[in-house]
């Protein structure tokens, strides 16, 4: 699901939920670096987390 993350998009972690909703700043391979509401940067790897695309309308 990575593959398709660009910077700019809104995501967040289900295992997380405290974490808020993230920007996605960039993304590097599988390595995806997402600013998140409550705890700022956060570098997560692809291929252990699925990050949930948020659209606008969601919140």
């Amino acid at each position: 699901m990575y593959e398709i993350l660009e910077p700019g998009m809104l995501v967040r972690n289900p295992a997380q939920p405290d974490w808020g909703i993230g920007q996605v700043q960039s993304r590097i391979g599988e390595k995806v670096t997402v600013n998140f509401e409550h705890v700022g940067k956060q570098v997560i790897d692809g291929r252990r987390v699925s990050l949930e695309l948020v659209f606008p309308d969601q919140g």
